[in-house]
């Protein structure tokens, strides 16, 4: 069997959890272009929304959400 790439890895989180972040993806697959990714599935047909996330004491970030 071979090893999944970074998009398969990234796809199937997002089946397993739903959604992912760019911080996730670093910890878990050293997966530093998430948005490319993103937009990689995007093209193959999976319907994933972008919602941005501002607290007050980190810069605002994205988070992906597989939508089913």
């Amino acid at each position: 069997m071979s090893k999944m790439n970074k998009s398969e890895e990234v796809l199937k989180y997002l089946k397993e959890y739903g959604f992912i972040d760019s911080w996730k993806a670093i910890k878990l697959f050293k997966a530093t272009r998430l948005s490319s990714i993103i937009y990689n599935l995007r093209v193959k047909g999976y319907d994933i929304e972008s919602v941005w996330v501002e607290k007050e004491d980190t810069p605002r970030y994205v988070v992906y959400t597989l939508i089913k």
